[in-house]
């Protein structure tokens, strides 16, 4: 699966996009293998009881996963997935 990520997160995953093989079918084991593939993303997105981090979204073809089924979104390989960190501005 093909995995757009933005701002801050493309440093540590080095680019603009990350194919990721998870280890099962919900967004939480697409988020689990990419932890896996680039540790320092934990930290980035997860709190300590591995939920979002407040202003983290991810979005699976173009909806906001916490108007699905949140982290137990199915998802399948031709998903758009796209991961984006708290990002702030003015």
């Amino acid at each position: 699966m093909l995995v757009k990520v933005f701002a801050n997160l493309r440093q540590i995953c080095g680019g603009v996009t990350v194919d990721v093989q998870p280890d099962g079918e919900r967004v939480i084991d697409v988020l689990d293998k990419m932890v896996e593939m680039f540790p320092p993303l934990k930290d980035e997105i997860f709190s300590t009881e591995k939920e979002l981090l407040p202003f983290v979204h991810v979005y699976v073809n173009g909806r906001n996963i916490i108007h699905l089924d949140d982290l137990q979104t199915k998802v399948v390989e031709k998903d758009q997935f796209a991961l984006f960190p708290p990002v702030a501005g003015g």
